[in-house]
């Protein structure tokens, strides 16, 4: 999908590594941290040259830290996020990144769950990844990327191909039928119930996951 994307000039991705914009020898990105707690941090200096680098290329619309703590990842947070002309994806390691750089410098946090990676790579990719998937023009027909599970904070439909009897296992009666009232009414059946069943949540709160 990245690649199509590229070679259809509707994206363009940079990687900068952080240890060409340190000051300190060896190509020094992080050290310990104030106070004697244990693990290493990226230091404050090679981040905030990056971003100041980039910065005088092209303005840009989010500087993006991928935190453990940070604002939760889902479809609304992606789809607003598409909507940007450039974005600086930033990726912590060890424990962190310096909080001045978290303070002054980034205008999102983003989170992949509770839990904790070796780096923010992994998910700076998937983001990347939810992000270009519903950029118009990327995938072939782009109504498939709309009806997608969490767009409209709902979770999508079973879905079924050929063969229609796979060792006595069918296909759903209606979505044989050619009736598309029906097919319709039945899938916004599924819908709800399947929402209901793996996300009662999204009954119970207001619209969610505004992004600020």
């Amino acid at each position: 999908m990245f690649k199509k994307a590229i070679e259809q000039n509707l994206l363009s991705i940079h990687v900068h590594n952080l240890r060409d914009y340190t000051p300190y020898n060896h190509g020094k990105v992080d050290d310990h941290l104030y106070g004697g707690e244990p693990g290493m941090l990226l230091m404050i200096e090679p981040i905030v040259n990056c971003i100041n680098a980039l910065q005088k290329e092209r303005n840009y619309d989010e500087v993006i830290y991928m935190a453990p703590d940070g604002q939760q990842l889902t479809q609304s947070v992606v789809n607003a996020c598409s909507l940007k002309q450039n974005i600086i994806l930033l990726c912590g390691h060890y424990k962190g990144v310096d909080e001045r750089v978290r303070e002054h410098f980034i205008t999102m946090e983003i989170s992949l769950g509770d839990y904790v990676l070796s780096g923010g790579e992994l998910p700076a990719i998937m983001l990347a990844d939810a992000i270009v998937r519903v950029m118009p023009g990327v995938i072939s027909d782009a109504c498939s990327a709309l009806t997608d599970s969490f767009q409209d904070n709902l979770v999508a439909p079973p879905a079924y191909t050929r063969p229609y009897n796979y060792k006595g296992m069918t296909v759903p009666e209606v979505l044989v039928s050619g009736n598309h009232r029906t097919i319709q009414e039945w899938t916004q059946q599924q819908i709800l119930k399947r929402t209901k069943e793996k996300r009662p949540y999204f009954f119970e709160k207001e619209p969610m996951d505004q992004v600020h």
